[in-house]
């Protein structure tokens, strides 16, 4: 924990928001999509499952492929402890809503379901999209499955099983490139990479890559930092807890360091959460 909050004061010291920014593509996205604070009506009934999972005394033998948690939680742990330190939060699921809102991808691949609330914000974003997700945990993939099914999403494929037995094989059977993309599957440097180089041979010029946590530890920054490298990407926004890549050939290769809002109270919610 003591590494995101030196980052995240690191992150203050850099980063802005729309003044000064002179990419019109960045521009419009910061102005329009990350930072759009209105509602859609998909945001009630997800977020209503969301206070069910929080309000539930279940609990579920958790098998994690991953880096694990910072909480150090063991492997029977009750399904609102889950909700409450796993499930990505209200601002940041919604902002993925909102970019799968303004992009339009027809193939949407996730890589960590959990309990699938951002995998039902990513689907309710656009019914005509084809969202596939992995989770390597079977009892937290029928929790998931419990989730879409509750609301009434049929545009999800759930793959179960490990990330590096099922990944490639998926991808393989595709017939359509991947548009968008959400890493959330292993919070490792290796693994991280390997992931991105397989989906970056199935994506065209418009897609879009978001890497969840990308400093939540010091192998999660050295991989994003990597990424930001690559000679195929041309453009990345960090926001601090996730990251947007971009392969847009015409755009000048260029790194943002943003801005989103309830940051900070996100922030002090997981310190909060780690303490509890």
């Amino acid at each position: 924990m003591l590494f995101q909050i030196l980052s995240y004061l690191r992150f203050l010291l850099q980063s802005g928001n729309t003044h000064g920014l002179h990419s019109p593509f960045v521009f419009s996205l910061y102005a329009h999509v990350i930072g759009h604070d209105g509602n859609f009506a998909a945001y009630k009934p997800i977020e209503a499952r969301r206070q069910e999972l929080l309000q539930s005394a279940k609990s579920i033998q958790v098998h994690d492929f991953g880096a694990g948690s910072h909480t150090g939680a063991g492997r029977t742990r009750r399904i609102r402890d889950i909700a409450r330190t796993a499930a990505k939060s209200r601002p940041l699921a919604q902002l993925l809503f909102r970019l799968v809102n303004a992009f339009q991808p027809r193939t949407i691949v996730e890589l960590g379901t959990s309990l699938g609330l951002t995998t039902s914000y990513l689907a309710a974003a656009d019914s005509r999209a084809s969202v596939l997700t992995f989770e390597g945990c079977p009892q937290t993939a029928t929790v998931a499955r419990e989730t879409f099914t509750a609301l009434g999403l049929r545009n999800i494929n759930l793959q179960e099983g490990n990330l590096d037995d099922t990944l490639a094989p998926a991808l393989a059977a595709l017939n359509a490139p991947v548009d968008f993309v959400f890493f959330d599957g292993n919070h490792r440097f290796e693994p991280t990479l390997r992931y991105f180089e397989l989906m970056n041979a199935h994506r065209t010029e418009d897609s879009v890559f978001v890497l969840d946590d990308i400093h939540w530890s010091e192998e999660m920054t050295r991989a994003w930092e990597a990424i930001k490298q690559h000679p195929e990407v041309t453009l990345t926004i960090d926001l601090f807890f996730i990251g947007l890549v971009f392969f847009r050939r015409k755009q000048p290769k260029q790194h943002f360091l943003l801005r989103f809002d309830n940051l900070l109270d996100k922030l002090l919610e997981r310190t909060q959460r780690f303490s509890a």
